[in-house]
């Protein structure tokens, strides 16, 4: 299955609605050569706020360096909310807590980039992307990549055999160093 985007383009023009240039007929750019994965920078897909220096985010990197997927919650009211944020949006309480989830959750959308957005990627494409929505608050969204198992390489699954509504579990990926969650199918 081949998943193509066209943002900010007028579909039927090709006119693009941001600067009004017109781009029908116009050749898509050839994709960049692949990195090779030693001559890649260091660091390029480490997170920010991965070392922790970010309050905001650094509960959910914690959980993660221990295998585990936690989400923020208010203190107050306790709803769960993510991504993380200094505020409830619910109660404006600023007392929070970090909260573990079970990991599972179901594929809510996905893509598949042509071609990859980042030259450093072009070397795993074709690739996944998805956001899965968790069983615990089905508001509660996460990004990332769909692998066949634990360690797996971000396109380690056939694009053909994601399907929405998809169950998946948490999984935990090395990526530069850093620990990042993917995610794997599940039965449930």
């Amino acid at each position: 299955m081949n998943v193509s985007m066209n943002v900010g383009a007028d579909m039927d023009t090709g006119a693009n609605r941001n600067t009004g240039a017109n781009t029908a007929g116009t050749a898509a750019a050839p994709p960049a050569p692949p990195v090779p994965p030693e001559e890649r920078p260091p660091g390029l897909l480490a997170p920010p706020g991965a070392s922790g220096a970010d309050p905001e985010t650094a509960g959910f990197w914690e959980g993660v360096s221990r295998g585990q997927l936690k989400v923020q919650a208010c203190a107050t009211c306790g709803h769960l909310r993510f991504p993380p944020r200094p505020m409830c949006p619910w109660c404006r309480s600023f007392e929070r807590t970090w909260e573990p989830v079970s990991g599972k959750g179901s594929i809510w959308s996905y893509v598949v980039p042509h071609p990859p957005l980042l030259p450093a990627y072009a070397v795993l494409a074709p690739y996944n992307v998805i956001v899965v929505s968790l069983v615990e608050d089905a508001a509660i969204r996460m990004v990332g990549n769909l692998v066949a198992g634990p360690g797996a390489e971000i396109n380690s699954v056939d694009p053909a055999e994601i399907e929405i509504g998809q169950p998946v579990q948490v999984t935990f990926r090395d990526a530069g160093g850093v620990s990042m969650p993917a995610w794997m199918p599940s039965e449930t």
